[in-house]
């Protein structure tokens, strides 16, 4: 094998630029939005194709395919069979306008079926989809089943389009000692592994080594197509003893010193790199969390959230960006806390706080601005560390987006809060007497009769806009794990233990009797190391959400998406740029959020602000 050769690391990344098509969506409104700042940059996003999935439910099959972000109004669609191999068969009479996805009642599912969609544009139709094939006597099973070689268990799974076919390819960790990543196309094929090295030996949840990715809530890996050339990279913290998809072999005397590579996401090879700021290199190497977002508005950034721990206990806290031009990673800021008072959780979340086209990368108590500078801290507010928080258009009614979150050990009794994400200026806060320590919380909207979403921790549900206690029976409210859209309304399911559920305000019931859509483990799901799933996000088909698992023996993933149809039109939420950036973090593994009020009597959302 080779020794990697370190280089040095100059120039600056590409601004890239473009118009947005103009755009209008088909859904039904049934309130008008407040209107927001126009958002004035545009930004590049992947060039999808429409992620047609095909699964068999009893004796039907649920035919799904993405409307993309950018398709013109009025965009139609016809849906096609081919049956063994044999002609297309056109299966709906008039061009479909509703939902994007089809029932398809009248296959043979004896043998192979495979589908594909067509856009018809002002009554002529378009070019056809790549197809997917459903195998014949397939499983009735809401899933898709991507192969993987043997391996070690896995905690996390990222995705972006790594070989540039317009559909979602996958990067697993495996959680072996030492650690190592792979790299599968969209089907399957194995592209690359990259060993971590013995620095990915140590394995602490806290203290992790140089090398180590993906223990507690820190991670170190993210996936983005970061210069917009089609092609995705991985983005990769390393160390000494890091073997990379080529072979090459990085080396260094010092194993605490740490560096950001970018992956060609096609080989695995080390493309370039940056060395991770030494400002706290005394007290050892770095855990990192990734994340994306891009800051400038028209380009995305690398965002690492680092700290590690001093003699004493207490923690530093670094926060860096880089861009990458194609040929060089170049670090754009760095932000040292300090002995600033700026509260940090166990996630980030990036989003464009004030709705002016460029992103902020927020904590659970403090947001920086674009340019690394702090934007404002919510510690003079009561707030203190917390386990979870969430960044969305929680309340239509009130232009912009708000930010719910949950208090770890708060002396002055501070449990929940939510505020202005712009601003944070505080809207209402929970008190109760005592230290206050609230492991989870949750936003989304779960209950019709209130406008916009509810928050809730544990002590009882909450209409986020009233403050009002809709469910004040703790026993009673959902569990405040994860939401997923999945059943075609529009309200949010939830995935807690491998049980996906949904609460029915009407009729509420203890959290160990939530109606069940569907169990994961039924179909040979393994939980991962955090207890739900590797992933989650809009991956396929239409606008509902998928999970994906491994199953018990780790060479699987396992693809959960809906077997329910909607008529509910909505563009794919890879295209919504808060979604979107959401995709690319981990942590603590928490919902996702669209920058519009995506929930029961919503607004047609506007176009994204993006060009392919």
């Amino acid at each position: 094998m080779k020794t990697f050769k370190r280089l040095s690391v100059t120039g600056a990344a590409v601004a890239l630029s473009a118009a947005a098509a103009a755009y209008a969506m088909g859904a039904p409104v049934t309130h008008a939005e407040e209107p927001v700042e126009a958002q004035q940059a545009v930004r590049p996003m992947e060039d999808l194709g429409r992620g047609v999935v095909a699964v068999r439910n009893g004796s039907s099959v649920l035919v799904s395919w993405r409307l993309l972000g950018l398709d013109p109004s009025g965009t139609a669609f016809n849906v096609y069979r081919s049956a063994n191999g044999g002609a297309w068969t056109k299966l709906n009479g008039s061009a479909l306008t509703g939902g994007t996805n089809y029932t398809d009642t009248g296959a043979n599912l004896s043998q192979a079926n495979a589908y594909r969609v067509a856009p018809v544009l002002n009554g002529t139709e378009q070019a056809p989809s790549t197809a997917f094939t459903l195998t014949a006597d397939h499983a009735d099973e809401p899933a898709v089943r991507i192969p993987l070689r043997s391996g070690g268990p896995v905690k996390f799974t990222w995705t972006g389009d790594l070989d540039g076919d317009g559909e979602f390819d996958y990067v697993v960790d495996r959680q072996t000692s030492p650690q190592s990543i792979e790299a599968y196309t969209s089907t399957g094929r194995f592209l690359w592994s990259v060993n971590l090295g013995p620095n990915s030996t140590n394995q602490d949840n806290i203290e992790p080594g140089s090398a180590t990715i993906d223990v507690g809530h820190w991670d170190g890996v993210t996936v983005q197509d970061f210069n917009a050339d089609g092609y995705a990279e991985v983005a990769l913290k390393f160390a000494d003893g890091v073997t990379f998809g080529d072979g090459q072999v990085w080396t260094h005397a010092d194993d605490d010193r740490q560096w950001v590579g970018v992956l060609d996401g096609r080989t695995g090879a080390l493309r370039n790199y940056a060395a991770v700021p030494q400002d706290y290199l005394a007290d050892g190497p770095l855990a990192m969390q990734f994340g994306v977002g891009y800051l400038d508005g028209t380009r995305p950034y690398l965002v690492a959230s680092m700290k590690n721990r001093k003699s004493n206990g207490d923690f530093n806290m670094m926060i860096s960006a880089w861009t990458w031009s194609g040929q060089n990673l170049t670090q754009q800021w760095k932000w040292l806390r300090g002995s600033t008072d700026a509260p940090d959780g166990h996630n980030i979340r990036i989003a464009d706080v004030d709705g002016d086209g460029t992103d902020e990368v927020a904590h659970i108590g403090f947001v920086l601005n674009g340019d690394g500078t702090l934007r404002y801290s919510l510690a003079g507010q009561g707030i203190v560390h917390g386990d979870r928080f969430h960044i969305a258009d929680i309340d239509p009614s009130n232009p912009g987006l708000e930010g719910y979150g949950v208090q770890q050990s708060n002396g002055s009794g501070l449990r929940e809060y939510y505020y202005d994400a712009a601003s944070g200026q505080m809207i209402w806060q929970h008190v109760l007497s005592g230290t206050a320590d609230v492991g989870r919380g949750m936003a989304g909207d779960v209950d019709p009769r209130y406008p916009g979403m509810e928050v809730w921790s544990f002590d009882g549900l909450y209409n986020a806009a009233q403050n009002r206690l809709t469910e004040p029976n703790t026993s009673l409210r959902p569990w405040p794990q994860l939401g997923l859209w999945w059943d075609g309304d529009l309200l949010t399911e939830l995935l807690n233990d491998g049980k996906l559920e949904e609460w029915d305000p009407l009729n509420p019931s203890t959290t160990s009797s939530l109606p069940r859509i569907e169990t994961v483990t039924a179909y040979g799901a393994a939980k991962a190391a955090q207890g739900g799933p590797t992933l989650v996000g809009d991956l396929l088909g239409d606008w509902r959400e998928e999970a994906v698992y491994t199953n018990a023996a780790y060479d699987q993933l396992i693809v959960f998406t809906t077997d329910k149809p909607t008529s509910t039109r909505l563009y794919t939420l890879a295209h919504n740029p808060l979604y979107r950036n959401c995709m690319t973090t981990k942590g603590y593994m928490q919902s996702h959020h669209t920058d519009y009020f995506l929930g029961s009597g919503m607004a047609t959302p506007p176009a994204p602000p993006i060009t392919y």
